[in-house]
């Protein structure tokens, strides 16, 4: 790894109150793959609704619960 990125995890690691280098690091890879997975699920919901698309009853529904929803926000 460059001695630059280094000095900058390092300036992260105390920017940020993480305990050490290697603390930050692992926060790091697990925020990577945890936004991996997020995309993998996304990507088999369009996969699903693209093999099964949603009915007109289902779409009439869901857009009559968003509404039901929304004007039961005390906005």
């Amino acid at each position: 790894m460059p001695d630059e990125r280094v000095t900058r995890i390092d300036e992260l690691v105390e920017m940020e109150s993480y305990e050490s280098r290697a603390s930050f690091i692992v926060a790091a890879i697990n925020r990577f793959v945890e936004e991996i997975e997020e995309r993998e699920i996304d990507r088999r919901i369009v996969e699903g609704y693209t093999r099964l698309p949603q009915t007109h009853e289902e779409q009439r529904w869901a857009e009559e619960s968003a509404r039901r929803s929304i004007a039961a926000e005390p906005w």
